[in-house]
């Protein structure tokens, strides 16, 4: 017997209606136990990738807290050492790092820099050259903005400090002085004084003549200048004695990788060591609200001088050597930028990056492959600006004079981050003590400047390769060791 079209009907209407109701039921009466679990696990994954950072801003948070506790209690010089010898320890660390860090770097990245301009000697030299041109453009046009505004804003600078009155009439230092000191750095007579020694020319009084002479003196600390200098000649002269030099190739190597886990090892107590920073100068601050002021100006120069890096400089290099759009340019990099201001890191959004210019602007990999992971480690436009407005910040903070140009040798060292910071302030004379001060807003201008970063880098991989056109074409196609599966990026 055949069911009529009305059975049809009805048994349609109850096999469309029985899952309906069954999948509500089931919806409704689900354990809340299954969701709560999954919504930990991910705030436990999000919490372990972002460790450091919820630990640096824990500390700094309980260490101003803990400081002005302890402002309530009449705390002796001797006291205030005492609290706050565990950021002492934190900083003797890095500056105990500061000299095989610099020496393992430069040399490590000249070696590789050899090995790669042998592929086509010619052609991938001026590539080379193009390239390092333009960073070094870059870094001197954002240390010189990062200077300018720090000059012209005065964020270490309070409102009440009068100008202290020198004590002699002795003649300034004159900026001639600053540019010829640079240049004694740079060469010295053996190698102990050009790691540890640095002479500088002053003016005194000589009571006997009425008149000013230079006098020679040196000052205790790391000759930066000149140790890059060695390093920079001894690791071009190691790249060029091929096998003979291998064995000092592979110890420098392996110098540089263990120095990079013992640098993380120290990141780690960094947090510790900033908590007794932070609140022994809570501590010792008699106006706190006139610091939080300074610590806010220091902050907004710092982001004012990244926009416009961000927004003005690298666009206009970009329109005057490409004629092209500059900020359609950045809109194909928004995944690489917000993926470097989320990891507040140029290595972790290498390979985000490397897809943005591969995939989305179709760049030459040749170039891409060579200048994004050098740029990640060397190419610091944004470091260099906030370094050059740290050093003058806390010189400011503690009444030392630094005009604009003599300001140019104590900014634009590569590698940024708290080691660097406390590379610059050695380099310029300052107290490093002060550091604390600028980690309570680094959290934030850190993504910051790593963002403007990786836009510098990107920029300078398309300016490369617009001007090296010719170079690019009688170079050997695509060579097997930069080509990779493009979908690998594309997972990441």
């Amino acid at each position: 017997m055949m069911p009529s079209l009305n059975d049809l009907s009805e048994l349609d209407s109850v096999e469309v209606t029985e899952p309906q109701e069954t999948q509500t039921y089931v919806k409704c009466n689900k354990p809340s136990g299954h969701v709560s679990p999954q919504n930990a696990s991910n705030v436990v994954a999000f919490l372990m990738r972002n460790a450091f950072v919820v630990f640096t801003l824990a500390a700094v948070a309980l260490g101003i807290g803990t400081g002005f506790a302890l402002r309530h209690i009449n705390m002796s010089a001797k006291d205030v050492k005492y609290l706050t010898f565990p950021g002492e320890i934190l900083m003797r660390l890095l500056q105990m790092l500061v000299l095989p860090l610099i020496i393992s770097i430069t040399l490590k990245y000249q070696i590789h820099m050899y090995y790669i301009s042998s592929v086509d000697m010619m052609a991938f030299g001026k590539i080379v050259l193009k390239a390092f041109s333009y960073y070094m453009v870059t870094t001197f046009i954002a240390t010189f903005t990062g200077i300018a505004l720090a000059v012209h804003i005065q964020p270490g600078k309070s409102s009440w400090t009068a100008s202290v009155p020198s004590s002699g009439n002795a003649e300034a230092v004159q900026t001639v002085d600053s540019f010829l000191d640079i240049i004694r750095c740079v060469l010295k007579y053996s190698l102990e004084t050009q790691l540890f020694q640095c002479k500088i020319y002053g003016t005194y009084n000589v009571y006997s003549r009425n008149d000013t002479v230079p006098g020679p003196g040196t000052l205790d600390g790391v000759n930066i200048l000149g140790l890059l200098f060695f390093s920079v000649a001894f690791g071009l002269i190691l790249g060029r004695m091929e096998n003979e030099a291998k064995p000092l190739r592979d110890f420098f190597d392996c110098l540089n990788k263990s120095i990079m886990h013992l640098v993380n090892i120290v990141i780690w107590y960094s947090p510790v060591g900033l908590f007794f920073l932070l609140a022994g100068q809570i501590v010792k601050v008699t106006d706190s609200e006139e610091i939080g002021r300074r610590v806010f100006m220091y902050a907004l120069t710092v982001t004012t001088g990244l926009l416009i890096h961000s927004l003005l400089t690298l666009p206009l290099i970009y329109f005057i050597v490409t004629r092209k759009n500059p900020f359609r340019f950045m809109l194909g990099l928004l995944q690489a930028l917000t993926t470097a201001f989320g990891t507040s890191s140029s290595s972790a959004a290498l390979p985000i990056t490397l897809y943005c210019m591969e995939g989305i602007h179709n760049m030459n990999k040749q170039v891409t492959r060579f200048m994004l992971p050098i740029g990640a480690t060397m190419n610091m436009d944004g470091a260099a600006l906030y370094e050059a407005v740290a050093a003058l910040f806390i010189a400011q903070i503690n009444n030392m004079d630094f005009n604009l140009v003599a300001s140019t040798g104590a900014a634009g060292i590569p590698q940024a981050g708290m080691v660097s910071m406390i590379l610059v302030l050695d380099s310029a004379g300052l107290p490093t003590e002060d550091i604390s001060l600028l980690m309570i807003v680094d959290w934030i201008l850190d993504r910051l400047r790593t963002t403007t970063n990786v836009l510098g880098d990107c920029v300078g991989v398309s300016v490369v390769q617009h001007l090296s056109t010719k170079e690019l074409q009688h170079s050997s196609p695509a060579d097997t060791s930069f080509e990779e599966d493009s979908s690998q990026m594309r997972t990441l």
